[in-house]
């Protein structure tokens, strides 16, 4: 259960601000753990994404203890059991231990303990459920450590009390199987998920879109969505994708190629959708504006965009469009084998392309004598044409004596 030394804390952080709290709870009689994500990528050599704590002091005895260190404290949100403690800038949120508790009346409800376990029977995971200190002893209570070298992703306890707590926890489960999973998915959890899929219908949509983001920009997406899809996790807003192995082989070029994982893209990959059906999933999910105006542009233009490895549609979509949805369309091409073998020298002619700038402005026509605005629109139009049409070669010149023809 503790693992002496077994963590070098620098994984986590080297922020002395950070390490800063755990000498201010400790003169309070108190304890301060990393937990939960931190602790788990240190563990598999990732770097921490968010700086989880806990402590075994109240957030009131925390307060205090900051007080007493001349350290501010702020709320953090809504969350009772949450305090933000700000360090020369940094801001920590250090959650103070929580236990079930059974009432006269039959009802559960949440009190703060300084029982370490009963804490980590809270969270949802075993890999999510294990603890560091400063020195990089480990607490282990639920053998989180085991699950993560074989692979093993399960609930703590009872996975349907687990899920009825958060039903987001179903896509949690998946989202954590495709960062971490190596065994085959646990049946057990597996079970719990499809078993309480109707409470999936009461979060609000936006926790649903986000954890359905963070599962496609995973590695293994298109694995874990095959499971999902045969388990019926997403019917709710989305139906079944007859692409999951182009989604495959985006995943595998994005790595590749040194590229961010894109959601959009993948939804994109994943669908093929056209203009309605691009806007009923950006509506199902409550897309933002910008996420949802660019998956439209990919359903619409994207078609109708011939091989943007030749030189002449590279640089006109470039223009038209932009260098990211160039490289878009580059890599929903390689996806369905039409793309060539030089992508990576079509990746850089894209990124380093210097994008065309039209060389006639309004003023420029209005100088011609021209100022009814639906005019001036109207030959703006056909100049432009013309210019596109000869590759962006027809001079400025040539173009003002275009104007009045």
């Amino acid at each position: 259960m503790i693992r002496d030394n077994y963590l070098d804390i620098s994984r986590i952080t080297t922020d002395p601000n950070v390490l800063k709290i755990f000498k201010i709870v400790s003169r309070h009689g108190g304890v301060v753990r990393f937990v939960g994500g931190a602790v788990r990528d240190a563990l598999v050599g990732c770097s921490a994404s968010n700086l989880d704590l806990s402590t075994d002091l109240s957030p009131d005895e925390l307060a205090e203890a900051c007080e007493d260190a001349g350290v501010r404290t702020v709320p953090v949100g809504l969350k009772i059991d949450t305090l933000g403690v700000l360090i020369n800038g940094t801001l920590l949120e250090i959650s103070s231990l929580k236990k079930q508790v059974k009432t006269g009346s039959g009802h559960i409800e949440v009190e703060f303990t300084d029982d370490w376990q009963a804490d980590a029977a809270q969270r949802d995971l075993t890999i999510n459920a294990v603890y560091a200190d400063e020195k990089g002893n480990v607490f282990d209570y639920y053998n989180g450590i085991e699950d993560l070298e074989k692979g093993i992703v399960r609930f703590i306890g009872d996975p349907n009390r687990q899920i009825r707590e958060d039903y987001v926890r179903i896509l949690r489960f998946f989202r954590f199987y495709s960062l971490f999973g190596k065994a085959p998915i646990d049946r057990k959890s597996l079970k719990a998920c499809r078993d309480n899929l109707n409470g999936l219908k009461n979060l609000p949509i936006e926790r649903v879109r986000d954890e359905f983001l963070k599962i496609l920009i995973t590695p293994k997406a298109a694995d874990v969505l095959k499971i999902m899809f045969e388990n019926n996790i997403l019917s709710n807003w989305l139906a079944d994708s007859p692409y999951l192995e182009q989604l495959e082989a985006l995943a595998e070029l994005q790595q590749q190629y040194g590229f961010a994982a894109d959601p959009i893209r993948r939804i994109f990959i994943l669908y093929h959708p056209d203009k309605t059906l691009a806007d009923n999933i950006a509506n199902r999910l409550k897309l933002t504006k910008r996420q949802k105006e660019r998956l439209v542009r990919l359903a619409v233009e994207s078609p109708g965009i011939g091989d943007v490895s030749e030189d002449c549609c590279r640089r006109q979509t470039i223009y038209r469009f932009g260098k990211e949805f160039c490289l878009d369309c580059l890599l929903i091409r390689a996806c369905r084998g039409k793309s060539g073998e030089n992508i990576k020298t079509q990746i850089d002619l894209i990124s380093n392309a210097t994008v065309p700038v039209f060389p006639i402005s309004g003023r420029d026509i209005v100088r011609c004598g021209i100022c009814n605005n639906a005019q001036i629109g109207a030959i703006r139009e056909r100049l432009e044409k013309t210019w596109l049409e000869s590759e962006f070669k027809i001079s400025r010149e040539e173009l003002l004596s275009k104007i009045t023809l």
